[in-house]
């Protein structure tokens, strides 16, 4: 498994995140996509790529997953944020899955332990997907997650830069007909997740463009 962690102007949660898998795995690489930080980010162990600006989450990503499909090859990638909220438990649970049922897998998180800025988020955007798609994902929102090698080309042809683009890879992969797993993890949220760079009313207004669209066109199919 290949731990990719894109961050931007992160605290102390990254390098305790980077502490604790290397205490748990001590070979595993980890690949951190640094998206236009000030102050660059610098960890010993760790492959830094870097974004002279801010490119937004979904290129860092994307950046992300080109390197470690040309560098570790066929090898499945758990993606988690950079903030401290993901604890090596659940990302190793999450890359147990991918490894033994080679599916996408989402790292759900539990809705009543949610801020409640995030709650009520992700609450409207789970019952629009539902209403786009058919398909009910609990945290459409998650940061932790995980691929299969075999689906990093895939990824980097999903369209996005910034916050839509995992709102984006859902739709995308059900249109494609991936199967999308579920696990609950549990999440740690620092001062009521004020370290979040989503920017409520851009970003929202970017992930319900996103599924306005898919609807639209799958309309437009029938």
């Amino acid at each position: 498994m290949v731990l990719l962690v894109p961050v931007y102007q992160p605290g102390d949660g990254l390098s305790r995140l980077v502490a604790d898998m290397r205490s748990t795995d001590p070979s595993g690489p980890i690949v951190l996509v640094d998206d236009g930080s000030t102050t660059p980010v610098d960890l010993p162990g760790c492959t830094v790529l870097r974004h002279s600006v801010n490119r937004g989450k979904g290129q860092a990503l994307r950046t992300g997953f080109a390197h470690i499909a040309a560098v570790y090859p066929g090898r499945p990638v758990v993606c988690a944020d950079g903030d401290g909220q993901h604890s090596v438990e659940d990302i190793l649970r999450v890359a147990d899955r991918v490894a033994h049922d080679d599916h996408l897998v989402l790292g759900v998180r539990r809705v009543r332990r949610m801020p409640p800025r995030s709650r009520l988020g992700n609450a409207v955007t789970r019952v629009l997907f539902r209403a786009a798609t058919g398909r009910w994902v609990r945290d459409t929102q998650t940061g932790l997650r995980g691929y299969p090698g075999s689906m990093l080309e895939w990824l980097g042809d999903v369209p996005g830069e910034r916050f839509e683009y995992e709102m984006n890879v859902l739709l995308a992969a059900v249109r494609a007909g991936h199967t999308i797993e579920q696990v609950e993890i549990a999440t740690t949220y620092l001062n009521g997740n004020a370290s979040s760079h989503f920017g409520s009313l851009s970003d929202a207004a970017r992930v319900y463009r996103s599924l306005l669209r898919f609807a639209l066109d799958t309309s437009l199919r029938r």
